[in-house]
């Protein structure tokens, strides 16, 4: 190690490296409000027209890309690549990684290492199957599948496929690296604390952010924990039992939740449609009730106008009652017509006595006669 700290100390001789400040405006915040929590000070670049930023191909292997190893190729200083260099001669950034279920994390981090600088040629290294399953542990994606995935990167400009986990001199001098990018947390691995030590120590290391929140041990883990979920997922779209390493059980249980399942959906859709149908009934008894008050308090309105104590019809009976007492009582004669005196009829007295004498019951109804027959022509005068 010492050796090689001394050899790229050599090679380089006093190289600044990033400042505080610098690395700081490259941080990315957890509650930043830009897309996927971006924020001003990412970096990311002001909107501009789609055409110029596409892509057609893949970026190349490093392999199939020709360099000319008869011009010296001397390394820049951290000073000059942010002052910018010519276009023929842009600041070679390495970045290396795993790259497993290349995810939003990977981008990021490939992005901040290709805005380092504003003229920024990066390398993208890809380690193997071999050394990752020995150094690191198993991956999802075979290795052919990772260097494709990085391929497509719209950030990377060349791949190297089977990338050592520790680099050397001879490696940075073959692809002719200025900066290594990664993040700042020293990464134990291979007996060493920190694999990166060496290229900090000759100031060729340019840090980046990590993104909270994603990473590959972090999807692995959701899968695992909601394993059933996509068990049976994949088995509604195809997958066999054998395909998904589920046994004979597993696969009628999964088969059985499912039929459950959809039940259930059942149900809720049908509870769901009958809080709609009694809600819709609901609001018509509603209106209903409303209208037939307004109807019911109209009619009371009109019932009184017309039956009430004062009323239209009482003063109809009054009118009615008025016309018929003058249509049946006779006209009064005035005042100043002559009255005719009638003298009272003689009564027939005995002689010699001042009494009436008995009369008979046939006499007495004559009588009673006369006199009613008196009395009515009285009535009448």
């Amino acid at each position: 190690m010492c050796c090689a700290g001394e050899f790229f100390l050599d090679v380089l001789g006093k190289m600044e490296p990033p400042t505080s400040s610098r690395l700081n405006s490259r941080k990315r915040r957890k509650d930043g409000s830009g897309p996927n929590g971006a924020t001003e000070l990412d970096g990311v670049p002001p909107k501009m027209s789609r055409r110029s930023l596409g892509l057609r191909e893949p970026a190349p292997f490093s392999d199939e890309v020709e360099i000319d190893y008869s011009k010296p190729y001397i390394r820049v200083t951290y000073e000059e690549a942010m002052r910018g260099t010519p276009l023929d001669r842009p600041v070679r950034v390495y970045a290396d990684g795993i790259f497993d279920l290349f995810h939003s994390g990977h981008a990021r981090a490939l992005m901040q290492a290709k805005n380092l600088f504003p003229n920024t040629y990066l390398i993208v290294g890809v380690c193997s199957d071999e050394l990752t399953h020995n150094f690191k542990g198993f991956t999802v994606m075979n290795e052919n599948e990772r260097y494709d995935a990085v391929q497509h990167c719209r950030y990377v400009d060349e791949v190297v496929r089977n990338a050592p986990w520790t680099l050397t001199p001879e490696f940075l001098a073959e692809h002719r690296i200025d900066f290594v990018a990664h993040d700042d947390i020293p990464y134990s691995s291979a007996g060493s604390d920190d694999v990166y030590k060496h290229i900090k120590e000759a100031g060729m290391f340019a840090p980046t952010q990590r993104t909270e929140g994603i990473s590959t041990s972090d999807i692995i883990t959701r899968i695992v924990r909601d394993y059933d979920v996509y068990a049976r997922r994949n088995l509604q779209r195809g997958y066999t039992a054998k395909e998904l390493n589920v046994s004979f059980i597993n696969e009628k249980k999964y088969h059985l939740q499912e039929r459950v399942d959809k039940v259930k959906k059942r149900v809720k859709d049908v509870e769901e449609k009958s809080k709609e149908f009694v809600q819709k009934v609901e609001e018509k008894s509603i209106d209903l009730i409303q209208k037939w008050e307004e109807k019911s308090r109209e009619f009371i309105g009109n019932f009184l106008e017309m039956f009430g104590p004062e009323g239209a019809l009482k003063h109809m009976l009054k009118e009615g009652k008025g016309r018929m007492l003058q249509a049946i009582s006779p006209k009064q004669s005035p005042s100043s017509s002559p009255t005719h005196d009638r003298s009272p009829s003689p009564s027939f007295r005995w002689p010699f006595s001042t009494k009436t004498p008995p009369s008979s019951p046939a006499n007495r109804s004559r009588n009673e006669s006369a006199v009613t027959y008196d009395i009515s022509e009285d009535e009448e005068d």
